[in-house]
């Protein structure tokens, strides 16, 4: 296939797989100004599924620079409530949301730390109410991503076809470039759906994994259920939320998350790169933090609110997934987490307690589910650290080893 050719299966399946779009539905989509040759694809295909109406939102890295260099200092605890306010009431009218991902990983490099982690907890505070949308699963959402000119400048520094090179891992990743992709992540969805069938009957009380600079108990939440792959949204719409995607994942006990950990890949978040994480949990709440680069921010990020220190998630990745096996540092959370085994700092998702998405935000933290305005996914999974999974009644059976499936 040529690569407009390649471009255009992104969008079916992303409109296809990812959304499961539905006729009659609206469309509410975001992406870096770049990715204008995406989303009029997306678009194309998403009236051909029946949409009434597609609404893109365009954010410019240039512009959003000139914020940090220019705008006064009480700026930065602002936030457009009104777009988000009405982004909810999209969702709320079942509105599908796709967003498109690509932009530099480095902008906001050697901004001021304290302008980037207010801006930050006043876009959260502000799009809170859609996000409980999205992690309520009461609509069907989808991420995919753009091959951003600086983005690739970082995946492969002066490389002159590190564009061409992202694109090929995207599309790989994303399986577009197969003869059938909608059929390839059908059979790529049965698989995580007997991976999570699995992992549902064990009912596991926690997940053990041990490495190196490793040693980390996570409880799982009361009624946790595993989800991975295709799930059905509270509105009945089968949707695969991640395009790429190879990890099973659950909602940890808030209370209950003891040891340390490790991280092993870098996490680039809002333009800084944290590498070297190393953290230690006691009750259920991170103690002690530190990191090799990025430590300022990482501090700054466990003191957004009470949920900060806690856990939102925690997904099994084997190391044989093929983003791993590419070898790419991808600079971008929604690759490098399925890479490798991993676990998300702040909000949990309902979906993944049994009865969730019906029950109040009370209800779910009585059974364990964390809330937070954060959502941070960061690799602890590798070749080198085992997994094993606990028994209701304490007893250890492996699950991974050498980051493998046993």
């Amino acid at each position: 296939m040529t690569f407009d050719q390649k471009l255009d299966k992104l969008a079916e399946v992303a409109v296809k797989v990812g959304l499961g779009l539905q006729e009659g539905q609206e469309l509410v989509m975001t992406a870096p100004i770049e990715a204008v040759p995406l989303v009029r694809l997306i678009s194309k295909h998403a009236y051909q599924a029946g949409a009434k109406m597609v609404t893109p939102l365009y954010a410019d890295d240039v512009t959003e620079l000139m914020r940090y260099q220019h705008a006064p200092g009480a700026a930065f605890d602002y936030a457009t409530g009104w777009l988000f306010g009405g982004m909810a009431e999209a969702f709320r009218n079942n509105s599908a949301r796709l967003a498109i991902s690509g932009t530099n990983p480095s902008l906001l490099k050697g901004q001021d730390p304290d302008k980037v982690a207010r801006a930050n907890k006043a876009r959260s505070m502000a799009y809170r109410p859609a996000l409980e949308l999205i992690t309520g699963f009461h609509i069907n959402w989808n991420i995919v991503a753009y091959a951003h000119p600086a983005w690739a400048a970082q995946v492969f520094p002066g490389d002159p076809n590190g564009v061409d090179k992202l694109w090929d891992a995207i599309f790989a990743a994303s399986r577009v470039d197969q003869p059938d992709p909608v059929a390839a992540w059908a059979a790529h969805n049965a698989e995580l759906h007997s991976r999570r069938a699995y992992l549902n009957e064990k009912r596991y009380a926690a997940i053990r994994f041990k490495g190196p600079g490793t040693d980390l108990t996570v409880g799982l939440a009361d009624d946790h259920i595993w989800s991975g792959g295709s799930s059905i949204a509270k509105n009945g719409i089968v949707c695969n939320p991640n395009i790429p995607t190879e990890e099973v994942f659950t909602t940890p006990h808030k209370d209950r998350i003891e040891g340390h950990v490790s991280s092993t890949k870098p996490l680039s978040y809002q333009g800084t790169l944290l590498e070297d994480i190393w953290v230690r949990f006691e009750n259920g709440r991170i103690v002690e933090s530190r990191a090799k680069t990025g430590e300022s921010v990482l501090g700054k990020v466990l003191d957004t609110d009470a949920g900060a220190r806690s856990l939102g998630e925690i997904a099994l990745v084997p190391h044989s997934s093929p983003i791993s096996q590419s070898g790419i540092l991808f600079y971008n959370t929604l690759f490098d987490e399925n890479a490798a085994s991993h676990i998300a700092l702040g909000q949990s998702y309902a979906e993944c307690v049994k009865g969730g998405t019906a029950l109040s935000p009370e209800q779910l933290a009585a059974k364990g589910a964390n809330s937070s305005l954060i959502h941070i996914d960061w690799m602890i999974g590798s070749g080198q650290v085992d997994l094993e999974g606990i028994t209701q009644d304490g007893r250890a059976e492996p699950l991974m080893r050498g980051g493998e499936w046993v």
